[in-house]
């Protein structure tokens, strides 16, 4: 009798593929935890000791055991199906999220109270904040993702990576063009075109070298820092900041406005990203990625990290570059060592800013672009409605910026005043409270307007009314009848919107773009097995 049982196939832990996924994928992560050591440094001034004995190491936890998990549910969906080319999620520190801790969490605490201990602290509590409403989103996000129009979502991210993101690396672009504007260039014809370099050098790797050699040989460079930097790489050990975390916890509050958006955007995130790896033929469990996500941002903040990690989108990329399982466990691994062992400090020195900052301007200009390409046409007028609040907080930050190098507060100088110079600071501080779930609320609003679903945008206007009344949006702390005057404004909208209602009238019929859109996330294009906005952002991404 011929034996009908299966073959099993052999399944290496390394295949020449994974080296190019390796060498892709290990550039995008180091540029990433390159980019949060200098913000930690130079925007929060946190010593440069924690930073590299604490949150690093922290961090390193964090990524070396997600991408690890990650390698392990590659191969086991390898073994379920008996496949050799099941590839791995790419799994770091959110690109997005470690803008906005820095710039929108850590920040304003700083500037107010001159220490950044405390600034640490809050961007602990607003992480943990993270990773426990993407525990809750493994089991209610399907649900949510259901209600909330994308428009929404990705609009406020976009208003995110429109100011938060992009504006400051082009401003230190431009600080030093001549290193900058080349590795732009280069990053632009690598990512937006199908051109490639020789032997399909990783784009990322061939810019950050192209900067850091133009920068060495105009002098911008110091081999003194280099030398100093060498002789501070020191062995450092992770260990529990819960005293940080639970302090950080106290006055989670104002943490709530930005963590709660941002939170729902990850397992939103998650949950295309998924369903990404899916369309390029790797099925993978929701539940299980979300949970690992949210365990690791939980674990990165008890042991002293306010940067939550995620699922990286480019996935079908990394396949495509023949990537399988053991790319993701080595980047893991690689960035672990070197946060152990301190060396992004050395890094740092020898990398110049001004090469590094390019790749951040890139990918805060495509995920500003997403919005629009992801979305609906009709929803356009949603994703700037939606981008708007997140600009009025960007705003805001300036203005209170400059008036504190010039020594004073706008309290002090008068809304009269600035006023009077066309600086309606008032307006502007108050839309810009709460931005990101500001930003979700007032785009829900227009999108269900758009498509003539006035009892929906009635839901999510009263939503905003309440959101104001309590203080987490347009309200300066969380407080009964924080804003009572934006919630009445809201309820009014809530009103007509109620009243059209009743007129009962033809929901607009979604163009067939928009049915595709909905039916396909992330649509790969079969020849490369690549996503529309994977074709440009597998090399690097966030």
């Amino acid at each position: 009798m011929v034996s009908t049982k299966p073959t099993v196939v052999p399944l290496p832990y390394w295949v020449r593929g994974d080296t190019n996924a390796f060498f892709g994928f290990g550039v995008n992560v180091l540029v990433n935890v390159l980019t949060l050591t200098g913000l930690c440094l130079a925007v929060v001034n946190l010593p440069e000791g924690e930073v590299f004995g604490t949150i690093l190491p922290a961090l390193g936890i964090a990524l070396v055991a997600g991408n690890i998990y990650y390698t392990y549910l590659a191969r086991r969906l390898a073994r379920r199906e008996n496949r050799t080319d099941v590839t791995a999620l790419p799994y770091g520190p959110s690109v997005p999220h470690m803008f906005i801790v820095i710039f929108v969490i850590m920040l304003p605490i700083y500037l107010r109270t001159q220490d950044p201990v405390r600034a640490w602290e809050a961007g602990l509590a607003w992480a943990f904040i993270i990773g426990v409403i993407v525990l809750i989103g493994a089991f209610v996000g399907p649900y949510i993702r259901r209600y909330a129009p994308r428009a929404a979502l990705l609009g406020t991210l976009a208003g995110i990576s429109i100011t938060f993101i992009s504006m400051n690396p082009a401003g230190q672009m431009w600080r030093m063009a001549w290193v900058a504007l080349p590795v732009f260039a280069l990053l632009l014809i690598g990512l937006l075109t199908d051109v490639k370099l020789p032997f399909n050098f990783p784009i990322g790797l061939a810019a950050l070298l192209l900067g850091t050699a133009i920068g060495w040989a105009g002098g911008a460079m110091s081999v003194p820092d280099v030398t100093a930097a060498a002789r501070d790489i020191a062995i450092a050990v992770p260990s529990f900041k819960l005293d940080l975390l639970f302090t950080g916890l106290a006055d989670m509050a104002p943490l709530l406005a930005t963590a709660i958006p941002l939170g729902v955007y990850n397992f939103t995130e998650g949950m295309t990203n998924v369903e990404s790896a899916a369309t390029a033929g790797d099925n993978y469990n929701l539940r299980s990625v979300l949970l690992a996500d949210g365990a690791g941002a939980v674990i990165g903040a008890a042991l002293g990290s306010p940067f939550p990690p995620a699922v990286y989108v480019g996935h079908p990329g990394w396949k495509a570059a023949g990537g399988r399982s053991g790319y993701s466990m080595a980047t893991g691994v690689v960035i672990a060592v070197l946060c152990f062992l301190g060396m992004f400090g050395l890094l740092g020195a020898i990398f110049p800013t001004a090469a590094i900052v390019p790749i951040l301007l890139y990918i805060g200009l495509l995920i500003g672009a997403q919005a629009f390409q992801a979305t609906p046409r009709a929803h356009a007028a949603a994703v700037v409605a939606a981008l708007i609040p997140n600009i009025a907080a960007w705003a805001t930050g300036q203005i209170d910026n400059t008036l504190a190098a010039a020594g004073t507060t706008a309290a002090a100088v008068g809304d009269d005043a600035l006023n009077g110079a066309g600086v309606i600071y008032d307006g502007l501080l108050v839309l810009g409270q709460g931005a990101i779930l500001a930003g979700l609320v007032l785009g829900a609003v227009v999108v269900f307007i758009i498509d003539k679903r006035f009892v929906r945008a009635a839901i999510f206007a009263g939503s905003g009314a309440l959101l104001s009344f309590i203080g987490l949006i347009h309200g300066e702390r969380i407080e009964w009848n924080a804003n009572g005057q934006v919630a009445l404004g809201y309820l009014f909208v809530a009103v007509i919107c109620v009243v059209f209602a009743l007129a009962r009238p033809t929901p607009r019929d979604p163009d067939p773009e928009e049915i595709e859109l909905d039916r396909e996330p992330a649509r790969a294009d079969p020849a490369s097995g690549r996503s529309d906005g994977e074709q440009r952002t597998s090399a690097l991404s966030g």
